[in-house]
């Protein structure tokens, strides 16, 4: 068969580079990373076997195969799975076909510190070109189950590799390294050294469900045959226990044993933040064995990344990335789940419907959420690290999950004024609530910076009140859809008619009636006047610097929402404004003198329109017609001068 050259994209190769000339102390993940997709590779033909009985594959004895040839320097790590087709190795090998992969290079590329140096290799998926850190030449034999023909792939890793199609391939894929000279001082091991494998796959692979296999050294023998006494080559020895780590007792697992476990299946090379261990027995019985992250996957917010825990029947994989076990805003949470009753031709829309998986998931997402409060009141620095990076995505749960709301609360925190750096519970807040006061307020925008400086907190700083400061998108949904907390009501302070004046102070009562009555002229006729925009000016209460500011009525969508809203594709009306005007303030009572004293008040005109923008401005919005804005601001700049 004719052998073709190919041409590696170039994130390929810059990622073969990188391995080639890899900065990590330990290589020895590469065979971690080989045995994973040899135990993937096994895996999907059991289940292509489950779903196609006709299909042509053997499946009697499913294995990995580790094979080492000390006189040629070549380690082959050897599966008996699903193969891939000549097309697939062109796909899945010569290019690397992830939205993350350039992220991968720039992490790779500043790893130097320990945990980095434990490989970033699994978390792109790019596991197999992590050969190439031990190997001078990498050689790839495939057949897919029920194909005939085969495919040999080859390369150096100096840009290019060889396809060629091959008539006496064996079901499964054989990956061959050729491997570079030990080099001790730059951690590069002898791996054609049985008992160095031997400790690689106890360490990381020791759990595999299926059996890792390695002929012994041939024993030494004076006449030169090359088989072992009674002339019967050695037996093969299993590596690994291929004990399920979740149907063992806790105190018979090291954590170094979850924590490969984590990182097999979570395809991340730093340890978990939290192990969590669950065994329900009675009338359904299932193990889980679940971790939470120590970050955030760059993924988290990508729409059609994989998400959800392994499933197992009776210790039986069934299927990767099983969404029905916990809710789309645990989509963080890694683990597997092993069932005892359920049917092992079980398919992901059966399980939508099934009330054991509905069971089951209520009682893993309790227990999540039991975890975190838990780390919550006991270790306040892993709680920190996790909310920093998960806080967000669980919040999502505020709005989908009404069940358990309450719960999510509970472990939720926010940044608020009452501290610069640490963050506070709603809990905390209503214990600090000053007396007479009935709501918890708080205020959304981009950043805690905008938020601090917008208009609308002004007589919340001068009166002491806390505000709960909300810089995440999902903050504008969660707060307008919860509403309450133990009975107080969640009140933004950009939304409403806001009154701070203590109750029964008829002097502050009797200020503002005047105040009213004063402005009553004006108000009306910049009402006129700013028609198309505004629903209402009236005089603030929540104003103590600011000339004016604009607030959305109590029930009525903020911009940020509207925006949020056309972005998913829904279209909602545009809601008009309110907006406030400062009554001591210099700018604002200019403008009423001179709108008392002149009859021609074409002049105030663009002074109505100018405040209008620059309230619009100062909460972080942009003015309807920038280019006019600009003109009338210069204008009035130059008849300053």
């Amino acid at each position: 068969m004719p052998t073709e050259t190919f041409e590696f994209q170039v994130e390929a190769r810059q990622l073969l580079q990188l391995m080639i000339h890899s900065v990590y102390s330990n290589k020895d993940v590469f065979l971690r990373e080989l045995v994973s997709n040899a135990s993937d590779a096994l895996d999907k033909l059991r289940l292509e076997k489950l779903w196609d009985d006709s299909l042509d594959a053997d499946v009697s004895d499913p294995h990995i195969e580790i094979d080492i040839d000390k006189e040629a320097r070549t380690l082959t790590v050897r599966d008996n799975g699903i193969g891939m087709s000549y097309d697939e190795v062109g796909q899945l090998i010569g290019t690397i076909a992830n939205s993350g992969t350039a992220q991968f290079l720039q992490e790779l590329r500043e790893a130097k510190d320990k945990a980095g140096e434990d490989g970033l290799i699994g978390q792109f998926g790019v596991g197999f070109y992590s050969g190439f850190m031990v190997a001078d030449e990498v050689t790839l034999l495939t057949r897919r189950a029920g194909e005939s023909q085969g495919t040999r792939w080859s390369s150096r890793g100096e840009g290019t590799y060889t396809l060629e199609k091959v008539d006496d391939a064996p079901q499964g894929t054989s990956v061959t390294l050729h491997l570079k000279p030990a080099d001790p001082e730059n951690q590069l091991h002898d791996y054609t050294s049985p008992w160095k494998i031997k400790e690689i796959v106890k360490r990381y692979s020791d759990f595999i469900t299926w059996p890792i296999r390695m002929v012994p050294e041939k024993p030494a023998d004076p006449e030169g045959a090359d088989t072992a006494e009674g002339g019967e080559a050695p037996e093969p020895e299993t590596l690994n226990s291929m004990k399920a780590l979740w149907a063992r007792p806790r105190d018979e697992v090291s954590d170094d044993e979850y924590h490969e476990l984590y990182k097999h299946i979570g395809h991340d090379w730093r340890d978990p933040l939290e192990t969590i261990r669950l065994q329900a027995e009675g009338t359904f019985e299932y193990q889980a064995l679940l971790f939470l992250p120590a970050h955030a996957p760059h993924d988290l917010f990508t729409r059609d990344a994989k998400r959800g825990v392994q499933l197992y029947v009776k210790r039986v994989f069934i299927m990767d990335d099983c969404e029905a076990l916990l809710p789309p805003y645990l989509r963080f949470v890694k683990g597997v789940v092993d069932a005892a009753d359920l049917s092992l031709n079980v398919s992901r829309e059966i399980l939508q419907q099934d009330r054991h998986i509905e069971m089951m998931r209520r009682r893993l997402t309790k227990k999540v959420l039991s975890t975190v409060k838990e780390m919550m009141t006991k270790d306040t620095e892993r709680y920190g690290t996790f909310w920093r990076e998960f806080g967000t995505v669980l919040k999502e749960g505020l709005v989908t999950d009404a069940e358990n709301r309450d719960a999510l609360l509970a472990v939720a925190s926010f940044a608020s004024t009452h501290d610069d750096t640490e963050p506070t519970t709603l809990k905390q807040y209503v214990e600090r609530m000053k007396e007479g006061q009935e709501d918890i307020y708080y205020l959304t925008g981009e950043s805690r910076q905008s938020i601090e400086n917008s208009p609308h907190m002004e007589a919340f700083r001068e009166r002491g009140i806390e505000v709960l400061l909300l810089t995440d998108p999902v903050d504008e949904v969660w707060a307008d859809t919860v509403g309450e907390y133990e009975g107080k009501k969640l009140r933004s302070v950009a939304k409403g008619q806001i009154d701070l004046d203590a109750k029964g102070e008829d002097t502050a009562e009797g200020d503002r009636e005047k105040q009213t009555e004063e402005y009553a002229g004006l108000l009306g006729w910049m009402k006129e006047q700013l028609d198309e925009d505004i629903k209402e000016v009236r005089l603030s209460s929540r104003l103590t610097v600011s000339p004016a500011c604009v607030v959305s009525d109590a029930h009525d969508l903020t911009p940020a929402l509207e925006n949020m809203y056309r972005a998913m594709g829904q279209e909602v009306p545009r809601a008009k404004r309110i907006l406030e005007l400062n009554p001591d303030h210099r700018l604002v009572k200019g403008l009423n003198q001179a709108y008392q004293e002149r009859e021609d008040r074409t002049g105030l005109v663009e002074t109505a329109e100018l405040l209008h923008g620059l309230a619009v401005l100062a909460e972080g919005g942009q003015p309807k017609e920038p280019a006019r804005f600009v003109k009338l601001m210069a204008d009035r700049l130059e008849r300053a001068l």
